[in-house]
This record gives structure tokens, C-alpha cells and sequence, in this order.
């Protein structure tokens, strides 16, 4: 398989304007820019969480100006991660970032036909706020291939009285 584009399924900005985020669902990575300077946005987080072009994947990364190498596959709590990050929330203080891995699931079976079969994860991520940075919580995973009908699809998730992209908080 050739390409040279990610997918990006999900962006969002930081309540102070200060941070972008992007998941990268096809690549598997989630990117986090400072913003602050609109006209030259400074690439200052980046975690890879799944995706297609992992070490062990079918894909091989032949030229990437930004990857020194293909990344790992990531494990959360013993869970292989299928899929990538898609369908993003961030806390209102900006310091936790959660998203699903299931796109669609035609589009699942088609790209991360494992997904299905052993069901998608809810991950988080710990934000640098001040200087920017991410890291993905070892701690935080949870795991839609355990539900009690067989693995689900989670697609996106919601803080109850919203998020940083909500227009309404309670």
C-alpha cells in the first residue's frame, strides 16, 4: 500500500486559543500545535497511538521528513491499541485530552480489520499547558472489547456539561 496523506478525523483548540490538536486517525498520531503566533504554528506535542504505518504493520514508511523511524505499536494497560486517535475531547483546564479509536466501522474494517474484532478504546492523554507537550496516561484504557454482547465500537464520547469545544457549560 502507497500513500502520502494522514486522515485527520477531529480538531480542536484550546479554550485559551493558545493549543491545536489534531488526531491523526490513519496515521495513528495525535499532534498538539502552539497556536499562539497564528501565522507560524509551532508543532510542540505528539504521541502515536495505534495507526497504520506501525513497526509491525503492513504499511512501510519509505520517505517521512518527520519520522526518524516507524513508530511502535502501543499497549495501554496490556490492551494493543487498534485503530488511532479519532473524535476528541479536552478538559476545560485543558490538561487531559480523551478520544475514541473507531472511526466508522465500513472504514474500520477496511483500514484496522482487528478493530472489530476485538473492539475500540477510550485513551488518555496528559497536556503540558504551560510549555506544551503530550503524554499518553499508562494508567487510563477503557477497553470496548470487553463489553458483555462482544467487542463495541465506541465512535465518541462526551464530558457530561461539556468539553472545551462545547458552547454550553452547566
Amino acid at each position: 500500500m502507497r500513500f502520502s496523506a494522514g486522515l485527520i478525523t477531529d480538531i480542536l483548540i484550546s479554550l485559551d486559543d493558545k493549543y491545536l490538536y489534531f488526531g491523526n486517525w490513519l496515521h495513528g498520531d495525535l499532534r498538539q500545535y502552539d497556536i499562539t503566533d497564528t501565522k507560524n504554528p509551532k508543532l510542540v506535542g505528539q504521541v502515536f497511538v495505534g495507526g497504520s504505518i506501525t513497526k509491525d504493520g503492513s504499511v512501510k514508511v519509505i520517505e517521512d521528513s518527520e519520522l526518524s523511524e516507524q513508530p511502535d505499536p502501543c499497549y495501554v494497560k496490556g490492551t494493543r491499541v487498534e485503530g488511532g486517535p479519532q473524535m476528541l475531547q479536552l478538559s476545560l483546564d485543558g490538561k487531559r485530552l480523551y478520544f475514541t479509536t473507531s472511526l466508522y466501522s465500513v472504514w474500520d474494517n477496511q483500514f484496522y480489520p482487528s478493530l472489530s474484532k476485538k473492539g475500540s478504546v477510550l485513551l488518555q492523554v496528559d497536556v503540558d499547558t504551560v510549555n506544551g507537550g503530550l503524554r499518553l496516561n499508562p494508567d487510563f484504557c477503557v477497553d470496548f472489547g470487553e463489553e458483555p454482547d462482544g467487542p463495541a465500537l465506541a465512535h465518541e464520547v462526551r464530558y457530561p456539561g461539556g468539553d472545551c469545544s462545547s458552547d454550553i457549560w452547566l
